[in-house]
């Protein structure tokens, strides 16, 4: 480790451009560092900025405090990202703490690192450089400026980046890959990841839209072609039904309404896909089957069979469940959210269960939108029985049978 420490010690300079610590060990904690320089009153600083799930913080530091820093956010994180005027350097620390440095020496310099202290915020995708399918999209205008109704939008696909360039080492830069966006809609995100991914960073991949709506595919299309991106494909179908491909190494999927998350997912586990982004939308499903479960209890359930079938789930366990949730299940607004969390909470452990290392992260602000919340699962190791025990204690508890559940137990032959 001390070998590390001084290998990106002496890259402290003003060639220096950024750092991104991520892959924390602790999960609960700081999930995220960036690192890059600053100059004040004419001495070279760097400013570390540290994201909580919830919070971001700043402090300026001098070289040797930086150095010093270093020692404890290696600790911190197994992975880091490096840019300087030259290189793009990978820093990657397994478990048991053996570093890997990987360099590549850039065709084209860079250009240096702005120092200023209030600089303006950096986009991956930056305001006044013209985009093409920003502008057709209605979010740029013809040159390069925002249009003010659209920031937000800006802001979202930017956000969406920056997840996406966390996970860059883990995509194959020496063969094409396959990337597929369920429920792509009108494609912002979709466009966004084809002109990063294959025009900025170079690499060969092969993007699939799939939605619904036959108007909207049609208009993708025609813009794909447009722009020359050969790649770029959307087709008219349903995630559940989905078999147009073998292997996917990278699964989207955005705000794809209650189930169908989870047939995406499955689909993602399936293919044993690299990648899994998910925001998931409207979880429905869950605070229906409390709702039926509140409503046995309070006595308001009038159809015989529905009583039948919620009794003969539900067992012996209503009563105490009820007891110790009543706080919640009386009041449909709370009830509602709790089975959002539940559901997002019990995705992010069934992919833990099937060897995904996931995260939960902010999307965007709270204030932007409540459907805020990132699945974000890398494929790390083999199947974990404990992740699997712990859903499926809580889904006991609360006796819902949500649908990631039965369909990943479907894929193994589960009864």
């Amino acid at each position: 480790m001390e070998e590390i420490i001084q290998f990106l010690a002496g890259i402290l300079n003003r060639e220096f451009i950024r750092a991104v610590f991520s892959n924390p060990r602790v999960k609960d904690n700081v999930v995220k560092a960036k690192l890059r320089p600053t100059e004040q009153k004419g001495e070279l600083l760097f400013q570390l900025e540290s994201f909580t799930k919830t919070q971001a913080f700043h402090k300026n530091l001098t070289v040797e405090e930086t150095k010093d820093e270093l020692a404890k956010l290696l600790e911190e994180f197994r992975q880091v990202q490096v840019e300087t005027v030259s290189e793009d350097i990978t820093v990657l620390i397994s478990k048991k703490g053996k570093a890997t440095i990987k360099r590549k020496r850039k065709k084209v310099q860079a250009k240096a690192a702005d120092l200023s202290h209030n600089r303006k915020k950096k986009y991956i995708l930056e305001e006044g450089i013209a985009v093409p399918f920003l502008q057709d999209l209605g979010v740029m205008t013809q040159d390069g400026k925002i249009v003010r109704t659209k920031m937000d939008k800006f802001r979202q696909i930017n956000r969406f980046l920056e997840f996406v360039e966390d996970i860059l080492p883990q995509l194959d830069k020496d063969r094409e890959l396959t990337l597929l966006d369920f429920g792509c809609g009108k494609s912002y995100l979709t466009f966004a990841m084809y002109y990063y991914l294959h025009e900025l960073k170079g690499y060969d991949i092969r993007i699939i839209g799939l939605d619904l709506k036959t108007d909207v595919i049609l208009h993708c299309n025609e813009l794909a072609k447009k722009y020359g991106y050969e790649k770029l494909t959307f087709l008219v179908g349903d995630i559940a039904d989905y078999e147009g491909v073998d292997q996917v190494d990278m699964v989207v999927t955005l705000h794809a309404c209650d189930t169908a998350t989870d047939y995406a997912l499955a689909k993602a586990v399936g293919w044993n896909a690299k990648v899994i982004l998910s925001v998931p939308c409207c979880q429905h499903e869950v605070n229906k089957q409390l709702e039926k479960q509140r409503n046995l209890h309070s006595g308001k359930m009038k159809s015989k069979t529905e009583v039948m079938e919620v009794s003969e789930m539900l067992g012996d366990q209503l009563a105490s469940m009820e007891e110790v949730l009543g706080p919640i299940m009386d009041y449909g607004l709370l009830r509602e959210r709790f089975a959002a969390l539940v559901t997002d909470g019990l995705r992010a452990k069934r992919l833990e269960s099937e060897g995904y290392e996931t995260q939960v992260l902010e999307f965007i602000d709270m204030e932007h939108t409540p459907k805020n919340i990132l699945l974000r699962a890398v494929k790390k190791g083999s199947p974990a029985a404990k992740s699997r025990k712990e859903a499926e204690d809580c889904e006991r508890f609360l006796k819902i049978q949500p649908t990631l559940g039965m369909l990943l137990a479907e894929q193994k032959g589960d009864k």
